[in-house]
């Protein structure tokens, strides 16, 4: 198959959350059939709620700074599923593409008919195949893995990490998670390994007492000393005993603060130089992640698409935004906390924006209007959101946000 059939027969596979199928007996015997490409190289495994797509894109950019040629898997993608799939943080061409689609689904097809699986890995486990099997082609040194959903079920937990991190843990995916902290925390716990270290990031009391591991290192053990934060990123030195680690992160908000600590302590755990560090984490590139992408107005997106997310650009907004004209540009899926989301988001703006993302699983505007101030704008599609951003004075902030969805089409608008 080309590029775009291979495209089309994965989302045919349905949505990767709607369709989920938790478990690792599949991708075992899938990756088994393959080869275990995920064991071409030594992995860092990272999971949590927030954060974790930054941490990893940190470690990738020190990783790569300290000569390693990276493979770098994450999900889920802003614009196309090749985002997925970097080596050396450069997406895979579609070519590739679709010849490691055509390597996985050929092979899975050929298991299915001796009975060898149930049935077609679903959208995530064939994904999450193709990633190891071209990260093994690519010859890469290192991988850096981003969870999907969860840890302990989910279809990258069949590495054998050199490290696992994990960042902050909060409410999401509670129907499939648990529906409590600490539930969600042992999900998450299940990427902990017996013998391997792990990095502990910033933790909410409930969860920080269901990471147990042989060799842990807490990152709030460490000292921040002469933090600077402002709307391009943070600078500070972190300290324990006589270590000493310059950060400077070019990711907006006061949350990165928690990651790119963690992401410099990871990089340290994994024999980095300090000055390696500094200047992987330095050339981090994240988007959708409070990414500005226009000035006059001042347009940013951010993926806020659960409760601390939206609490954490409220605070960056507060503290840099104040007293400049809000325009809010919102679209959510259906499976997240709406109304607690809005309650946090909607107040900051003096024009909200409703609008769907073109997914099966995106919340209707004329639902979403009953959370809306009155005088929302409702509109059919992100493209006519984008539209009427036009009409927003050069002095005001335009935030388009909700769902890395919307981001992803809103991203492809304006650039």
């Amino acid at each position: 198959m080309d590029y775009p059939a291979s495209v089309e027969y994965l989302y045919s596979l349905g949505n990767e959350v709607k369709t989920i199928k938790l478990g690792l007996e599949r991708i075992e015997a899938l990756l088994e059939k393959l080869g275990r490409p995920q064991d071409c190289c030594p992995v860092v495994h990272v999971a949590g709620t927030n954060g974790k797509g930054s941490v990893c894109a940190m470690i990738e950019a020190g990783l790569r700074e300290a000569g390693y040629r990276t493979g770098f898997y994450t999900s889920p993608h802003l614009v196309s599923p090749v985002e997925r799939i970097r080596v050396d943080n450069r997406m895979v061409t579609e070519e590739e593409f679709a010849r490691a689609f055509a390597v996985v689904h050929e092979c899975a097809e050929g298991m299915i008919a001796r009975g060898e699986l149930d049935g077609h890995p679903t959208y995530f486990e064939t994904v999450t195949a193709m990633g190891f099997w071209l990260f093994r082609e690519k010859k890469v040194e290192r991988m850096v893995v981003e969870v999907g959903l969860g840890g302990r079920l989910d279809a990258t937990n069949v590495v054998r990490p050199e490290l696992s991190v994990i960042t902050p843990v909060d409410w999401d995916h509670q129907q499939y998670l648990g529906d409590t902290i600490e539930k969600i925390a042992r999900e998450k716990a299940g990427i902990i390994k017996p013998g391997r270290p792990v990095v502990l990031g910033p933790q909410r009391a409930e969860a920080r007492g269901v990471f147990v591991a042989e060799d842990l290192e807490d990152v709030t053990s460490w000292e921040i000393e002469g933090l600077e934060e402002s709307v391009e990123g943070c600078r500070y030195v972190a300290r324990k005993g006589e270590t000493r680690l310059e950060v400077d992160c070019p990711l907006a908000g006061e949350h990165q603060v928690g990651n790119s600590l963690t992401a410099a302590v990871a990089l340290w755990k994994l024999g980095l130089r300090p000055e390696q560090i500094r200047a992987g984490i330095a050339r981090t590139q994240w988007p959708g992640r409070l990414e500005r992408v226009r000035r006059r107005p001042d347009v940013y997106l951010d993926g806020a698409h659960n409760i601390e997310a939206a609490r954490a650009m409220r605070r960056f907004v507060e503290k840099h935004m104040a007293g400049r004209e809000v325009w809010l540009v919102f679209g959510v899926m259906r499976d997240k906390d709406v109304k607690e989301i809005t309650e946090i988001l909607f107040p900051l703006a003096a024009r909200v924006i409703l609008t769907q993302a073109g997914q099966a699983r995106a919340l209707e505007v004329e639902t979403l209007a009953g959370l809306a101030p009155e005088g929302a704008r409702r509109t059919k599609s992100v493209a006519e959101a984008v539209a009427l951003v036009r009409e927003a004075p050069a002095e005001a902030v335009v935030l388009i946000t909700g769902s890395l969805f919307v981001v992803g089409e809103a991203r492809g608008l304006l650039q």
